[in-house]
């Protein structure tokens, strides 16, 4: 298991089992945000696999078998934590990603949300939601404003996610552009060198 191979190896083999076949553009998705995850490397240094695996893991709570509340990052968050007794790290950054305290307002799973699972450091959290918030349902790179246009075309307008992306696309924007500048600049947003 997570003793015998790297975090992101058994992060991909847990992602694929419980969405390869059962939601298959969800795993075109997943395999994108991992590719993305894996191009930060040279600004996430030793972080690069955790980050790689929460990429893997980030949409697994929409499993049809891990589905109880409905909200992905809190369902993930819980089978990762109580199946899986997964690195609190990796918890936290599948519970939080993408600005995921938007959509738990809405869905009144805001306390549970917090309650249950602390946030992780920004800057992990940042880069995790522009892997996600750049990479398109099939997997391809997109950019942040072309994402969340198709997020609120693929629900509509008065659907709970569309709300919550919208009121998330500042926190959504800036994380990107925040990961963005590190890019160029060749270091983590708070300032770290990665390498």
């Amino acid at each position: 298991m997570v003793n015998r191979m790297g975090q992101a190896e058994w992060a991909r083999d847990l992602a694929h089992h419980l969405l390869a076949e059962s939601l298959p553009r969800r795993w075109a998705h997943t395999q994108g945000v991992a590719a993305r995850a894996e191009s930060l490397a040279p600004i996430l240094g030793e972080e690069s696999d955790l980050l790689t695996a929460a990429a893997w893991l980030h949409d697994i709570g929409y499993a049809p078998e891990l589905i109880d509340t409905g909200f992905h990052p809190l369902d993930g968050a819980r089978y990762l934590r109580d199946v899986h007794q997964t690195d609190d790290k990796l918890v936290r950054l599948v519970a939080h990603h993408s600005c995921s305290v938007y959509e738990a307002t809405e869905r009144g799973l805001l306390d549970a949300l917090n309650e249950e699972f602390d946030q992780e450091r920004p800057e992990l959290v940042e880069a995790l939601t522009y892997c996600d918030m750049t990479t398109s349902p099939d997997g391809t790179p997109l950019n942040v404003a072309d994402r969340l246009a198709e997020i609120h075309s693929r629900y509509g307008p008065e659907h709970l996610v569309s709300r919550s992306i919208a009121n998330a696309a500042p926190c959504i924007t800036s994380a990107v552009r925040a990961v963005q500048a590190a890019l160029v600049n060749g270091a983590l947003p708070d300032g770290r060198d990665g390498r």
